[in-house]
Order: C-alpha cells, then structure tokens, then sequence
C-alpha cells in the first residue's frame, strides 16, 4: 500500500545510550534527573526554577534547546510524578500547578497512570476506560479484583501517596555551579572558574566543618556534550588553591581529549565525598611532611591515575606474599597497620629483603651441604646458579589457624659467581620428618625462590 515506506530496525542499545546521553545533558537543570523507559526523562526542579526565572522560563529554555537539537518532544510541570508522565503522554502538554492533579487527570486514559496492558484491558471490559471513571470507586472491590497496584498508582498521581524519584546520579552533598554569557573555550578560563568556584564551596565546607575527599568538574557544552573531570585527595581539602592545583594536573592529562568544542556555557564543580576535617595545627611538628607527602601523592594522581599511584599497607601476618597489599595511596593516606609496622622495624631491625617479591614463589632446584644449610647451588627456570655467599636463615612460621597456612620456611639470602643476589627459602624442617619417614616416600622439604636483589 506504501512502497515509498522506509522502514528502519529498532536498536534498543543506541536507544538506551540516547536518552543517558540527554539525561546527562539534563543535569544544567537540576541534580536530581531519572530515566522515564523508554523515552522519557523525570526532573525534580523543586528550588531549582527561580535559577531560570521561573517554571516556565525553565520549561522554555528546555524546550528551546530540544528544538535545535533536533528532537520532538512533550514537556509537562506538575505537582506529581504521575500526573506529570500523564500529561505529557497521554494530556495537553502544560504547566499544572499543585492541587491540580485531579481535573488534569479525569479526562485521560487509564493507561496513563502507567499500568499493565493487562491491567488496563480488564478494567476495559467492565467499562472503566477514564481515570475519572474510578476515582470516586469503592477501594475494597477495585482492590480485590484489579489488586492494590492500581489503586497505588491512582493515589501517587493524586498525591495522596508520595512516590520517590531515584536519580540516575548519586546527588553531590556540596554543589557550586556558574552560568556564562558567551562560552568559554580556553583552559586559563576553565581554572579560573574552578577556582571561582571552589571558593564558594569553601564556606560551605567550613560551615560544617568538612573537607572535600572527591571533587568533580562537569563542563557543558554549547552543542549537548557534557565532560566530566573527577579528582582525588588524600586527605580532606578546602583551600581554593589547592583544589585548582588539582585540576591542573587533571587537565594536563586530558589534553588531547579535552575538547572545548564550541565552548562551554556552564561549569559545575561538586563534593562527591567529603570528609570531617577539624582544624589542625602543622608546622611546630613533622606533619608538615605528611602534608607534602600527600600533595604531591595527589598531583602524581591527578597526572597518572588514582590506580597507579599505590603504597603498601601492612596486614597481620609474618608470610611476606600477604603480609601488605598493595592500595591507592589516595586511599591508604592514614592507615594504622603501616606506622605500626614502622615502629616494628625501627625496633627489631628486621632482616633485609628484596623492594619487589614474585607474583609467586616459583620451585627450585637445590642442592645442600646439609640439609638444614643454604643451598650450594639451585636451578632456576633452566639456569644453574652457583652459590659463593648465603646469608640466614630467616625462620618464618605458617600460620596454621588461617587458610594461608603452611610449612615453616627458612630464608636465605644468597649471592651466586655473576653477582646476582637471590632470596630464596625451603619450605619444611626436617627435623618434623620421622627417621623412617623419607624411606618411606614421604616428602622432603622443597626450595623456592621468592625474589631478587637489585
């Protein structure tokens, strides 16, 4: 009947991109934006209006940047969640104040209170076809029969009942954010507003005694895009300067995919996790070196990446394969376990070991003068290494309450004729062995290497 009719396959997955793409967008007007599925958006622009000069003006720019961007659209305000969704897909798209919900809902459908299609077809065949239609309805029979959903539904968009709004974005507890007259494009103004704007947190944060742990910088373009710039600290910030330092760095790495495209007609910068930060004295103790510590920490992170920047946290245990794990110095700035081990090692001296371990030991190939002595020599991944120095041993137990358990092992520290220094160990005593125990195919303590010396 229409051989012109040009018919395209729906891709979902480019669909569901889409309307996150808008969302996105849709956070210059409010924090709190949730994905209506499949098509729609919800924003809360409870306080937010006056920013625009009002509901209307707010509705206007919305539906002015829509246009040029190309899409078709259905924008209505009202004082509910479910009367909103229903005049904007199934009523007169408007502004409905609060109040309002029952004369705006009468005429529609009942499927615009968003229930099942099964739902809807029942109710069909009793006669009820209008929102208006069971309003005034006894609740028991309507209950019994179509189930208490309905009726759920019917309440939320009346506002007898309060239904939640679950943003996309978890809401930032700290938020400044500045609109421009012409977009800015270069990065000196980029800074400049960031540190316009950390200026303004900075009361916030004082006023309740917090400091910032995560920042993020959204920037948004004059074309839909949005860019996002998150930072890190190691420890609680307020100081403007000190945040704009961060994003200095942040910027430096993004270089070439910080596109200004162009330019950007607002910037937002938010506290995504904020910290107490009581005032504390420094400079009368060393904790100005922790301060330097930690800032150059952060300027290494903004640069490299949170992930790339790790320090060892010690853990409780004696096995050096566990005995620390490896962290995000951002993360680990004040853990205890790691000055404990300090203060071990500034009192037991412990004995040298090799700055980096393998991911595992790997077996060994030994041969001793005796069998409780290091190793003459050893064979390792085909190599045969000739020991003229050891050191040890080094007796470490197996924990034997914990799943890491073992053996005991004794270590050694050994140099071979090129100069090379192993660490090395051999799992088992044998002095546990019984006389009779290798005669009887038991198995004889084994090596290990476990690093190497630089």
């Amino acid at each position: 009947m229409h051989p012109a009719l040009e018919a395209i396959a729906e891709d979902t997955e480019a669909d569901t991109a889409l309307i996150e793409k808008i969302a996105d967008w849709c956070l210059r007007y409010t924090p709190l934006v949730a994905i209506d599925a499949p098509d729609g958006l919800l924003l809360d622009i409870s306080g937010c209006a006056h920013l625009y000069g009002g509901e209307d003006a707010l509705a206007a720019d919305l539906a002015g940047r829509l246009e040029r961007a190309g899409f078709a659209f259905s924008i209505a305000i009202a004082g509910t969640i479910g009367a909103a969704h229903a005049a904007a897909h199934c009523g007169e798209p408007a502004r409905y104040g609060c109040g309002e919900e029952r004369e705006l809902l009468s005429p529609l459908p009942l499927s615009a209170l968003r229930l099942p299609a099964e739902t809807v077809a029942a109710l069909a065949r009793v006669g009820l076809k209008r929102i208006g239609d069971i309003v005034d309805l006894p609740r028991s029979p309507l209950t019994a029969r179509f189930g208490a959903d309905m009726l759920r539904q019917l309440d939320r968009a009346l506002g007898r009942e309060h239904e939640p709004l679950n943003p996309r974005l978890p809401v930032a507890p700290y938020v400044a954010e500045q609109r421009f007259a012409e977009p800015i494009a270069r990065e000196e103004d980029v800074l400049a507003i960031v540190l316009r704007l950390a200026a303004r947190l900075q009361f916030a944060l004082e006023r309740r005694g917090d400091g910032a742990r995560r920042l993020e910088l959204t920037l948004f373009r004059t074309d839909g895009e949005v860019r996002r710039i998150a930072a890190g600290c190691s420890r609680p910030l307020r100081h403007p300067a000190q945040i704009r330092a961060l994003f200095v760095e942040r910027l430096t790495a993004l270089a070439d995919e910080f596109d200004p495209g162009f330019g950007f007609d607002m910037a937002r910068l938010s506290v995504l996790v904020a910290e107490p930060s009581p005032p504390e004295q420094v400079g009368l103790d060393s904790s100005e070196d922790a301060v330097e510590v930690d800032r150059l920490v952060d300027r290494l992170s903004a640069r490299l990446g949170s992930r790339r920047v790790c320090r060892l946290i010690a853990q409780d245990s004696h096995i050096p394969e566990i005995a620390s794990v490896s962290l995000p110095a951002q993360m680990a700035g004040t853990d205890p376990g790691w000055r404990a081990y300090r203060h071990y090692a500034a009192e037991a001296e412990p004995a040298p070991r090799p700055l980096r371990l393998l991911a595992r030991p790997e077996p060994i190939e030994a041969l001793a003068e005796v069998p409780d002595g290091p190793p003459l020599r050893f064979r390792w991944r085909r190599a045969l290494h000739e020991v003229i120095a050891a050191e040890g041993p080094e007796r470490i137990e197996g924990a034997w309450w914990s799943e890491q358990g073992g053996p005991a092992r004794d270590y050694f520290r050994v140099e071979d004729k090129t100069g090379l220094r192993f660490w090395l160990f051999r799992s088992g005593l044998y002095r546990d062995l019984a006389r009779d125990d290798l005669a009887h195919g038991a198995a004889a303590p084994t090596w290990f290497l476990h690093g190497t010396f630089v």
